[in-house]
Protein backbone atom coordinates (compact mmCIF):
# COMPACT_ATOMS: atom_id res chain seq x y z
CA UNK A 1 0.00 0.00 0.00
CA UNK A 2 1.35 3.35 -0.69
CA UNK A 3 2.57 5.68 1.56
CA UNK A 4 -0.45 8.27 2.48
CA UNK A 5 -3.50 5.87 1.21
CA UNK A 6 -5.56 4.88 4.08
CA UNK A 7 -8.37 2.23 2.73
CA UNK A 8 -11.73 2.58 4.30
CA UNK A 9 -13.56 -1.00 3.76
CA UNK A 10 -16.77 -1.29 2.30
CA UNK A 11 -18.57 -4.54 2.50
CA UNK A 12 -20.21 -5.99 -0.13
CA UNK A 13 -23.26 -7.69 -0.46
CA UNK A 14 -25.00 -9.56 -3.73
CA UNK A 15 -27.08 -5.97 -3.83
CA UNK A 16 -24.26 -4.18 -3.75
CA UNK A 17 -22.25 -6.79 -5.78
CA UNK A 18 -24.66 -6.24 -8.80
CA UNK A 19 -24.40 -2.49 -8.59
CA UNK A 20 -21.00 -2.64 -9.10
CA UNK A 21 -21.36 -5.22 -11.67
CA UNK A 22 -23.83 -2.97 -13.43
CA UNK A 23 -21.22 -0.01 -13.36
CA UNK A 24 -18.63 -2.07 -14.58
CA UNK A 25 -16.54 -2.19 -11.54
CA UNK A 26 -16.91 -5.73 -10.59
CA UNK A 27 -13.41 -6.63 -10.18
CA UNK A 28 -12.66 -4.04 -7.23
CA UNK A 29 -13.78 -6.41 -5.24
CA UNK A 30 -11.43 -8.09 -3.19
CA UNK A 31 -12.54 -11.53 -1.05
CA UNK A 32 -11.86 -11.59 2.92
CA UNK A 33 -13.67 -13.52 5.33
CA UNK A 34 -15.04 -16.98 4.04
CA UNK A 35 -16.22 -15.36 0.59
CA UNK A 36 -17.54 -11.84 1.57
CA UNK A 37 -16.41 -9.20 -0.35
CA UNK A 38 -14.89 -5.58 -0.09
CA UNK A 39 -14.28 -2.68 -1.51
CA UNK A 40 -11.25 -0.16 -0.64
CA UNK A 41 -12.00 3.35 -1.41
CA UNK A 42 -8.63 4.88 -0.38
CA UNK A 43 -8.23 8.21 1.60
CA UNK A 44 -4.50 10.53 1.51
CA UNK A 45 -3.52 12.14 4.36
CA UNK A 46 -5.71 14.94 4.27
CA UNK A 47 -8.80 13.54 3.76
CA UNK A 48 -7.93 11.19 6.58
CA UNK A 49 -7.73 13.92 8.89
CA UNK A 50 -10.99 15.13 7.91
CA UNK A 51 -12.70 11.98 8.12
CA UNK A 52 -11.98 11.87 11.77
CA UNK A 53 -12.68 15.52 12.50
CA UNK A 54 -15.93 15.58 10.90
CA UNK A 55 -17.20 12.30 11.61
CA UNK A 56 -16.23 11.40 15.46
CA UNK A 57 -17.03 7.50 15.68
CA UNK A 58 -14.38 7.20 13.26
CA UNK A 59 -10.98 5.49 14.16
CA UNK A 60 -7.52 5.17 12.68
CA UNK A 61 -6.35 1.48 12.81
CA UNK A 62 -2.80 2.38 13.55
CA UNK A 63 -1.61 -0.88 15.09
CA UNK A 64 -2.38 -3.07 12.24
CA UNK A 65 -4.28 -2.32 8.86
CA UNK A 66 -3.95 1.55 8.72
CA UNK A 67 -7.14 1.77 7.60
CA UNK A 68 -10.02 4.06 8.52
CA UNK A 69 -12.64 2.47 10.99
CA UNK A 70 -16.08 2.98 12.56
CA UNK A 71 -17.60 5.24 9.99
CA UNK A 72 -21.10 5.48 10.39
CA UNK A 73 -23.15 2.88 8.17
CA UNK A 74 -24.81 5.73 6.19
CA UNK A 75 -20.96 7.49 5.75
CA UNK A 76 -20.44 4.34 4.17
CA UNK A 77 -23.84 3.69 2.17
CA UNK A 78 -23.32 7.27 0.65
CA UNK A 79 -20.05 6.31 -0.04
CA UNK A 80 -20.74 3.29 -1.95
CA UNK A 81 -22.93 5.11 -3.85
CA UNK A 82 -20.63 7.87 -4.67
CA UNK A 83 -18.40 5.23 -5.97
CA UNK A 84 -21.28 4.01 -8.08
CA UNK A 85 -22.05 7.37 -9.62
CA UNK A 86 -18.88 8.52 -10.38
CA UNK A 87 -18.09 4.45 -11.58
CA UNK A 88 -14.49 5.35 -10.18
CA UNK A 89 -13.19 4.70 -6.02
CA UNK A 90 -11.71 8.28 -6.10
CA UNK A 91 -13.92 9.95 -5.23
CA UNK A 92 -13.24 10.81 -1.37
CA UNK A 93 -12.05 14.39 -2.40
CA UNK A 94 -15.17 15.02 -3.74
CA UNK A 95 -17.64 13.59 -1.24
CA UNK A 96 -16.17 15.41 1.67
CA UNK A 97 -16.93 18.78 -0.28
CA UNK A 98 -20.69 17.59 1.27
CA UNK A 99 -18.94 18.02 4.63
Amino acid sequence: MAEGKYPINIWVNEERFEKLQNAGLADICEEKLAGMKVIMVFADDKQKDKILQVFPTAKFDTATTKSIELLPRDIKDKIFDKVIEKKNINILGEFLKEY
